[in-house]
């Protein structure tokens, strides 16, 4: 009898460690493909529930809301992106290394789980869209955006990267994480051109320069020539 209720308790209660976890990460990964599919505004904590196989009841034993779960699963995701991230980075010391082991972390995890950088590409949408999400997430934005700055301060520390370019490679590499999660993600093929793209521009493989006079050159000249 004791065990009866014992086991009625547990099932109306928060459910016991061995499940907890299975259960938590079943929620984080159903509801991480959701919100990459259709954004913040479109999911409900039962369209997460049901995927995830539970009743919105039990939801709430690991969340308060459907906002807390957001930024459950967001920082879910940092914590699994940035953790392959720093791994790739500490396997260099050079800034064209640090960046190579980064794409080709951020290329293996895109086959392994597509909804991963879909979920990022989703995140910015979302920040601009619900100004609680914006709130919530501004102090990890930063923190993710220092991450890389750090690796373009280890270029200018190698020579790689002039002091005078910094400001410019970190807005490259801000674009070219934006491309790799909203242009190529959904495609692992072209996910991997896109890296392979960028590794070839980075060796100055990928154009070939000509003699041909910049723009600004052109337009001097025609100004030379109209007089």
């Amino acid at each position: 009898m004791v065990d009866a209720v014992t086991a009625g308790a547990r099932r109306r209660g928060r459910p016991p460690a061995s499940d907890s976890a299975d259960t938590r990460r079943a929620i984080f990964d159903s509801a991480r493909r959701l919100f990459a599919e259709r954004g913040y505004g479109a999911v409900t904590n039962k369209d997460v529930a049901a995927a995830a196989d539970i009743t919105p009841g039990a939801l709430y034993h690991y969340v308060e809301s459907k906002l807390e779960l957001y930024l459950a699963v967001h920082r879910d995701m940092q914590r699994r992106v940035y953790g392959r991230f720093v791994e790739a980075v500490e396997a260099s010391d050079t800034f064209l290394g640090q960046l190579d082991g980064v794409l080709a972390a951020a290329h293996d995890m895109n086959v392994e789980d597509p909804t991963l950088a879909l979920f990022v590409g989703t995140v910015r949408t979302d920040m601009r869209r619900f100004p609680e999400v914006a709130e919530r997430l501004d102090r990890s934005v930063a923190a993710r955006d220092q991450f890389f700055v750090s690796m373009v301060d280890t270029g200018v520390s190698s020579g790689e990267i002039r002091p005078s370019d910094r400001d410019l490679v970190v807005e490259f590499i801000r674009i070219l994480l934006i491309g790799l999660t909203e242009g190529g993600s959904e495609s692992p093929d072209r996910h991997r051109l896109a890296i392979d793209s960028v590794r070839s521009l980075l060796r100055g493989d990928l154009i070939v320069a000509t003699s041909e006079p910049s723009g600004e050159h052109r337009d001097a000249e025609g100004s030379e020539q109209g007089r």
